[in-house]
């Protein structure tokens, strides 16, 4: 079957039975021919389709256009997941190691459940909103992210789907002040992102039970309904106390896109503030990374290299992408990766000296087949470094979790 793609789309083993365009744009002489090389991939990047037949070679992996709505995020599924460049820097500086804080951590994760899981319930009551209860919740969550942020940032990503939309909050919240720590932005604006992260999605409190607390995917109309909830929270937070222009802006263009296809407004570029730039990438961040009724969430470094995907494309403003990923890591917390050696392992905390090499946990070895007794790994300091990327599902792994959280 022949078939007209991007060649955005292409992959080892299509076979190419056209290629589109003026033969001097490209250096292929012949026009049919299977691909075996990247190399030849990114020679055919100079124009911009061709036809393959699926007959004689791979077919596209999924649609272009597939898409899913989670709650208020429209989740464009990339046929194939290319490597994207990211930074190589040292993250944000700690001063308490990972395990140490997060018992800490847990404490205020869950004083910021009972708190978030109050505001909503009195929003859908009617009541108006005061910020300034709110204040000694950011502040708790910026200390933490002070101390060592990955460790509230990972364990606000674990929620269940009866706490997922005030969770999401939190978690937003600890998302925006690490981002802003790593933009540099002064106290007072570090912690207005913190507000505004806590208050950005109180218009779902306003949203249809139904659509909300709906245990599947979203439908295209259920959609629709979901993003009127900025500009119902918009409304609702002018008419409380004590919210300020940052978090305002945020609650109503945090899903704006810098290509101009998100809502409500259809802001595009610098139309869109900063710290409405930062809330796009922090909420898609969580939001894809948590799982719920209808989906797993993904894991976080393959949620990182997609959303680098999407800041390509335009979604997000690639500058504050970056920063983000130097504040959450090329590896978050929780990813599995392989090392050289054959060994499984997962993230359990950022190095402070390249993003490339955290701590990792290895218990698996993919030679052997085994479990392995698991071990704490500082890939600054041996000589076997991350080589991919693993998918948990691939491996029949549910648990990951339970091994970050773990002292070794």
């Amino acid at each position: 079957m022949l078939k007209k793609i991007s060649t955005r789309q292409l992959r080892i083993g299509m076979h190419i039975h056209e290629v589109c365009g003026s033969w001097l744009d490209h250096p292929f002489w012949r026009s049919s021919f299977t691909l075996t090389t990247r190399e030849q991939i990114h020679q055919l990047a100079r124009v911009d389709e061709v036809i393959i037949d699926t007959r004689k070679g791979l077919d596209i992996e999924r649609p272009p256009t597939d898409t899913a709505f989670m709650d208020d995020v429209e989740v464009e599924l990339p046929a194939q997941a290319s490597e994207v460049s990211l930074p190589d820097q040292s993250p944000l500086p700690v001063t308490r190691s990972f395990h140490q804080e997060l018992a800490q951590a847990g404490q205020v994760i869950a004083q910021s459940r009972e708190a978030m899981q109050s505001l909503f319930q009195d929003v859908r009551m009617g009541k108006a909103v005061d910020a300034e209860h709110c204040l000694p919740l950011v502040q708790d969550i910026a200390d933490s992210v002070g101390r060592n942020p990955g460790a509230i940032v990972s364990l606000a990503r674990l929620k269940t789907s009866d706490d997922y939309t005030f969770m999401h909050s939190v978690a937003v919240c600890a998302l925006m002040v690490s981002l802003a720590r790593q933009l540099d932005l002064g106290e007072d604006d570090t912690r207005e992102a913190g507000l505004a992260g806590l208050v950005h999605d109180l218009g779902k409190a306003l949203m249809p039970p139904e659509v909300l607390n709906k245990p599947g995917a979203l439908t295209r109309e259920e959609f629709t309904i979901m993003k009127g909830h900025p500009e119902a929270g918009h409304r609702m937070l002018v008419d409380g106390r004590g919210v300020g222009p940052i978090p305002l802006d945020v609650c109503l263009h945090h899903h704006e896109k810098i290509n101009g296809k998100g809502y409500p407004h259809g802001l595009q570029g610098e139309e869109i503030s900063l710290f409405a730039r930062m809330g796009a990438v922090c909420d898609v961040y969580d939001a894809i990374t948590s799982n719920r009724p209808y989906k797993a969430g993904w894991d976080p470094a393959d949620s990182i290299q997609k959303m680098a995907l999407w800041a390509r494309e335009g979604h997000f403003d690639e500058r504050i992408f970056q920063a983000f990923v130097k504040s959450v890591g090329i590896y978050p917390t929780g990813s599995l990766v392989k090392l050289r050696s054959g060994r499984l392992g997962v993230v359990v905390e950022q190095g402070q000296g390249s993003l490339l090499a955290p701590q990792v946990k290895v218990f698996y070895s993919t030679l052997s087949q085994e479990s392995v007794p698991p071990e704490l790994l500082d890939l600054s300091a041996v000589d076997d470094p991350i080589v991919s990327r693993e998918s948990p599902a691939t491996w029949g792994l549910s648990q990951l979790d339970d091994l970050w959280r773990t002292p070794a």
